[in-house]
Order: structure tokens, then C-alpha cells, then sequence
């Protein structure tokens, strides 16, 4: 990965130094701005422009990160964190150096991810980044209040046991 990645400026929405919803323990949250999906019912309307929020790097989020002793890793939420996945990357790596988890939260298919990543080096990295991934677009009538983590129940929670087994039936599947 490119050392440049760090200062690579990303577009977020906002940012949550301390949240228990957003994964399991007290995570930093980054909210990415824009999103291509536009998901009927989406609880972050506002982070779907992708010329809103403001702009931030992963050397500041980063930074912020450290601040916390008490974190168990970061969140990445959106908006969709695969529009941004270079500076993300560097975001995600630098959690990781530190013994701390990456969850991912996106409207993408793991399968639709694990295609996108066969071409783009980004994609495959923040999948490789990630501890928790957290698939698929919000359903409304699907819409679920008691799941863990999610709101509709097409959504899936993978770990990378998970993701690697799909990985292995779609690498199959594709020969």
C-alpha cells in the first residue's frame, strides 16, 4: 500500500469518538460521506452526497484513535466506506497495528465486494483490513429492530471465516 494513503484526504460525515451500537465494545465510528445506493428508509440520509461532510485524513483520524486507551477498534459506517477505500485502508491498518478491530459496515454484497476486488486493489485490501463485515443494502421490508448490529435482516454480520469460505465457493463457481 502507498504511504501516501495516510494523507490521502477522505469525505466524511461525521465521526463519534465513543459509540456502543456500532460494534461490539466502545468503538471510534467514521461516518464516510457519499453513497451510491440511496437504500429506501436509510437511517443516514445525509451522508449520501457525495459533496457533503468534510474532508478529514487518516493521519488525523488516526491521531483521534489514539487518544482512547478504552477503544475497541474503529467503525467504518456511511455512507458506503468502499467509495473511499484507499484512505480507509491507511485507517484501518493503522487500528489494526494496534491490536484493535475493524468493523465495516457496507451496501455491497460481499460477492459484489469480492468481484470489485479481483480489479481494484483498494477493495481487496479494506476486505482484508476488516475483522466484521457487515453486508448489504438496508431493506426496508426487511426491516428489523431486534438484530444485532443491522436493520433489516437480508444484512449479514461476516467474520473473515465467513468471508473466506464464500471466497473459496465463488472462486469455484467462477472456473
Amino acid at each position: 500500500m502507498p504511504e501516501d494513503a495516510a494523507s490521502q484526504p477522505m469525505r466524511l460525515s461525521g465521526i463519534v469518538d465513543e459509540s456502543i451500537v456500532d460494534g461490539p465494545g466502545l468503538r471510534y465510528v467514521l461516518f464516510t460521506q457519499g453513497c451510491p445506493h440511496h437504500c429506501k428508509g436509510c437511517h443516514n440520509p445525509q451522508t449520501h452526497s457525495f459533496d457533503g461532510g468534510f474532508v478529514f485524513t487518516a493521519e488525523e483520524a488516526l491521531k483521534q484513535f489514539g487518544e482512547n486507551p478504552l477503544l475497541a477498534g474503529v467503525t467504518l459506517s456511511g455512507g458506503e466506506p468502499f467509495a473511499q477505500a484507499a484512505p480507509l485502508c491507511a485507517v484501518a491498518q493503522g487500528v489494526r497495528s494496534r491490536g484493535k478491530t475493524v468493523i465495516t459496515y457496507t451496501g455491497y454484497t460481499f460477492e459484489d465486494l469480492w468481484q470489485r476486488a479481483q480489479n481494484d486493489p483498494w477493495t481487496a485490501r479494506l476486505l482484508e483490513l476488516t475483522d466484521l463485515l457487515i453486508d448489504g443494502p438496508y431493506l426496508e421490508e426487511f426491516r428489523d429492530l431486534e438484530l444485532l448490529f443491522r436493520g433489516s435482516s437480508n444484512q449479514r454480520l461476516l467474520h473473515r471465516e465467513d468471508r473466506d469460505s464464500l471466497a473459496a465457493e465463488l472462486q469455484k463457481s467462477s472456473k
